[in-house]
């Protein structure tokens, strides 16, 4: 089971905690634990990655092991930590000012 950190407005989104378990086959890369992300909560669809072109949308960002995983290719491969559930998945809404 992979764990999912969800921002506190994708937790109303889903009607989700703010950790959800999600079960993902390997290779657990960021585009298989956000596919099964959509597919069980599908209301999150279009609001962490673009619907039409599966980027990420420019204020979320993704970490994984105290790293920044937001720019990593979509199918590179999450750190073993992750894939085994010892340590989370976080999605996280950046925050802008000026």
């Amino acid at each position: 089971m992979i764990r999912v950190v969800l921002p506190g407005n994708l937790q109303t989104l889903a009607g989700a905690g703010k950790v959800v378990e999600l079960e993902v086959r390997a290779p657990v890369t960021q585009r298989a634990v956000i596919d099964a992300l959509e597919e069980r909560y599908q209301a999150l669809r279009g609001t962490i990655r673009d619907a039409q072109t599966k980027k990420r949308r420019p204020m979320i960002r993704f970490f994984a092991c105290e790293e920044d995983w937001s720019d990593a290719g979509l199918d590179d491969p999450l750190p073993e930590a992750v894939a085994s559930g010892s340590e989370p998945f976080l999605i996280i809404g950046a925050i802008a000012g000026g």
